[in-house]
């Protein structure tokens, strides 16, 4: 595909310095920008670049001033970064958008029905009486269990399973191998030391927006619904469990486990391999670094939390660094022990 400098301009309401007429068709980086190409300058320390690159042209932020001539065409935007991710989103979506039909083999029981513009990937499988939407595209070996809703420009990725009664909104995406409404880890403790299974016959709902990376599960709930609000971004291999509720545009590195019937505020940033229990809350705007574990409820927004049993970010960081010198505290104080 190929664009005017003056079509990418439109889309990232910036305006062109140079040749709006030149075409690009290749996305690059700055330092390795050749002809055809178009990259961004967001980095101070990669600004020598945008006098030797060879690319047609280079997003750069308002403030953005040359010391010298340029041999490259630049488009102003108000933000380079956040300009350049709209053009890999528009992008992205263009070439996944673009596929169309139905591919062979693949199964869609008679009772379940499809909008226009859908795509239909080789060994995908659609149960019964499942509602897809508009433009929603199904890759290969991807199985949509009964009863489930999609909608409009949602995309399943190859190897994906979104199980009966889930309920997907619109413009979301669900990465290779992620599990959508997977029973949820209910054993219940019997006299004779074995665990009998509590049936899960709850559900999945994801609100609009919503991206799930690969290999991520989120667990169907007990009774009701497991819900990921709008604009929630989650990544590969993350653990969300039955009847868990994340807030609107909360983002959840990989490896992070999130316990049952947690409650997870709006806007938090839940960072790799952290750790929360079960049956918590946790505020609006809370930060929790990696490897924390989460063993109460936070009730104060905005706070950012630290270490295995999660401290107040101040407190840890006051704990850590005793805990760094312990080894001379430890030997002063023997040494005052001899002393005395």
């Amino acid at each position: 595909m190929e664009f005017s400098l003056a079509q990418i301009a439109t889309i990232l309401h910036g305006k062109v310095e140079g040749d709006e007429n030149q075409k690009v068709f290749r996305l690059d980086k700055i330092q390795e920008g050749k002809p055809g190409g178009i990259s961004f300058l967001s980095n101070e320390k990669y600004t020598p670049f945008i006098y030797e690159t060879e690319a047609t042209a280079v997003i750069v932020s308002e403030d953005f001033l040359a010391k010298k001539p340029l041999k490259t065409n630049i488009i102003r935007v108000k933000d380079a970064y956040n300009g350049f991710t709209m053009l890999l989103e528009a992008y992205s979506m263009m070439i996944k958008s673009g596929k169309e039909g139905i591919e062979e083999p693949s199964y869609m029981d008679p009772t379940s029905n499809t909008g226009s513009q859908i795509y239909r990937g080789a060994f995908s499988y659609i149960g019964k009486d499942c509602q897809i939407g508009t433009n929603v595209k199904i890759y290969p070996h991807a199985f949509i269990g009964d009863r489930v809703k999609l909608g409009a420009n949602t995309i399943i990725h190859s190897g994906a399973r979104i199980c009966a009664d889930s309920v997907i909104g619109e413009n979301c995406e669900i990465h290779p191998g992620a599990v959508i409404g997977s029973d949820g880890f209910g054993f219940a403790p019997q006299p004779d030391g074995t665990y009998k299974a509590i049936p899960q016959i709850g559900n999945v709902i994801l609100e609009d927006q919503v991206s799930v990376g690969a290999n991520s599960t989120i667990d169907c709930a007990t009774m009701g619904s497991t819900i990921i609000r709008k604009g929630v971004k989650i990544d590969n291999q993350v653990q969300i469990a039955h009847n868990v509720i994340i807030g609107e545009n909360t983002v959840i590195a990989s490896q992070a486990g999130i316990s049952g019937s947690t409650e997870i505020g709006k806007n938090c940033i839940i960072a790799g391999k952290a750790g929360i229990v079960g049956h918590i809350k946790i505020a609006d705007n809370t930060t929790i670094g990696a490897n924390t574990g989460i063993s109460r409820s936070i009730a104060k927004p905005n706070q950012k939390i630290f270490g295995y049993i999660g401290l107040d970010l101040k407190n840890f960081l006051k704990s850590y660094s005793i805990f760094k010198n312990l080894e001379g505290l430890e030997k002063r104080l023997k040494e005052l022990e001899k002393k005395q």
